[in-house]
């Protein structure tokens, strides 16, 4: 069973850095979130992957999860094994940033086949930019999306932009988890 605190308190000891960053999205930031500092954790992993599947049973089960290739690869995979200890398997899949180049020269990777059941998966989500290209490559491939879930929500319009194009976006923390409040709110 997923442990919404244990997961708050793994965030703040090992994936939240206060200062100036940039985010990939381009804006600018007075905190980072370092997903992977969270999914390459074993404690972190198990915490991510107990908590995603309990959102996905929640919902339409879909036949795989997967995301953008390098930040959704670790959830991928603990969400993969984890859905074999529950005796729910779900399989992964990889979206490239760039195909291959040689073999199939595609962008998805894994046992997925047009007109599968899909989820998005991600760790950090703010303007749900990365997330979008990896829904575009998934349909153009023909899965089904049924949904985005991140392990944390910045709140900065993520939700907002999958929604907008009828997708269900959850996740398991948001920003306000941590005592911090979305720009403009």
């Amino acid at each position: 069973m997923y442990d919404k605190q244990a997961l708050v308190e793994l965030v703040r000891e090992k994936a939240l850095k206060f200062g100036r960053f940039t985010l990939a999205s381009g804006k600018e930031a007075t905190y980072y979130l370092d997903g992977k500092q969270v999914t390459l954790d074993p404690a972190g992993a198990r915490l991510v992957a107990e908590g995603l599947l309990d959102l996905l049973t929640g919902g339409e089960m879909p036949a795989a999860v997967g995301g953008m290739s390098i930040g959704a690869d670790p959830i991928t995979a603990a969400v993969v094994t984890m859905s074999a200890v529950r005796n729910t398997p779900i399989a992964g899949f990889m979206v490239r940033k760039q195909a291959k180049g040689h073999g199939t020269n595609q962008y998805i990777e894994g046992p997925v086949k047009p007109g599968d059941a899909v989820a998005i998966v991600e760790d950090v989500v703010t303007t749900g930019g990365s997330s979008l290209q990896a829904i575009e490559r998934a349909e153009e491939f023909g899965l089904k999306i049924v949904g985005v879930y991140a392990i944390i929500d910045r709140m900065e319009g993520g939700e907002e932009a999958f929604t907008q194009r009828g997708y269900r976006f959850e996740s398991l923390l948001s920003i306000r988890d941590f005592g911090i409040e979305p720009p403009g709110k």
